[in-house]
């Protein structure tokens, strides 16, 4: 399947393709210096692979994390390519998941006022979510995502044969994303989640890429339809800024941040299907925590937050929401989370 991303300024296409990371080099343009990016956790061989059919690669191998999201970091592959002499007609390949996209699109938007980048996805989540529309960023001062820029890709490689090295937890994970596009877009799509998802796996994959993909095409600057993609985020970043005793992935917390925005009849729905997919329904962070995290939403104003709503399965309203009205909602997550 290939699939454009069909932007007026900055167009590009996803290929999603078993066996395509091989093929890495009849797809992309790499026959000139290439930093590849990836982190310890994925195999070794994926950025292997890649660099292979290189020009003049170099791989810069980051610690698996949230951690890798910093400017430190970031400054590492600023400096990598300097030091190498990259020039703009030079790019950047990022191998990896959500976290290695985020910061590589990052330096190759800020290297010499922007360079080429390529995303070859390796989790499930950065497949069907974040390796396209071009959110690319650090996290500050504790709080995710808070300096970055829109650097679209010049084309995403997903082969979902790169997910047979990832652990259960991390396609279920990967899932969460998948399955909030569902339900703000696709009633069919959430259907396959009641059904079973891991026998519509490539489905399920690329039905999320063509709703994220239209969205995109239609809102690149996140002025409005964009929004929509930030389901379960609000909630779900206030819970993944208090990592320190949460211990979730991102899937999870996003999974956990969709439950309070949905209308009764659906979350009767929507529990089943995260207990299915070993996701959690509840927790016991202290809501205060929860709640004064979620002041630093980027969708924040000054009397509330812009939040995503669903009523129905596979339609979905924003709506500003009053901080009060949000810390409400919180309890839910202790309360009908634990009786369901």
């Amino acid at each position: 399947m290939i699939l454009t991303v069909s932007l007026p300024r900055n167009a590009y296409d996803v290929v999603m393709e078993r066996g395509c990371l091989q093929r890495a080099g009849a797809y992309l343009k790499l026959d000139r210096k290439v930093l590849v990016v990836t982190d310890d956790g994925v195999p070794a061989e994926y950025a292997a692979a890649a660099a292979s059919q290189c020009g003049q690669p170099s791989i810069l191998t980051v610690p698996a994390g949230e951690q890798s999201k910093s400017f430190e970091t970031l400054q590492q592959l600023l400096a990598h390519m300097l030091e190498r002499d990259f020039d703009r007609g030079d790019c950047v390949l990022a191998v990896g998941g959500g976290v290695v996209g985020d910061l590589a699109g990052f330096a190759a938007s800020m290297y010499m006022r922007g360079i080429d980048f390529y995303n070859i996805p390796t989790t499930l989540l950065s497949q069907v979510d974040s390796s396209i529309g071009g959110k690319t960023a650090v996290n500050f001062g504790g709080i995710k995502n808070t300096v970055g820029a829109i650097w679209q890709p010049k084309r995403v490689l997903v082969d979902p044969d790169l997910l047979k090295t990832l652990p259960a937890r991390q396609i279920s994970a990967g899932l969460a994303e998948a399955l909030k596009e569902s339900l703000t877009s696709d009633a069919a799509l959430f259907r396959l989640f009641e059904e079973d998802p891991m026998a519509h796996l490539e489905v399920i994959i690329a039905g999320s890429l063509k709703i994220k993909a239209d969205v995109v095409a239609k809102d690149e600057r996140e002025t409005g339809l964009r929004r929509i993609l930030n389901f379960g985020h609000t909630i779900g970043h206030g819970i993944e800024s208090c990592q320190d005793l949460s211990g979730l992935y991102h899937g999870e917390c996003v999974a956990l941040g969709m439950i309070p925005m949905c209308a009764p009849e659906v979350r009767a729905r929507l529990l089943p299907v995260l207990k299915k997919l070993n996701l959690p329904v509840r927790t016991d962070l202290d809501p205060e925590r929860i709640y004064e995290a979620m002041h630093h939403d980027k969708k924040a104003q000054e009397d509330g937050v812009l939040c995503v709503y669903v009523d129905e399965i596979g339609s979905c309203r924003v709506e500003k929401t009053p901080y009060a009205a949000l810390r409400d909602k919180l309890g839910i997550l202790s309360e009908e989370g634990r009786q369901s």
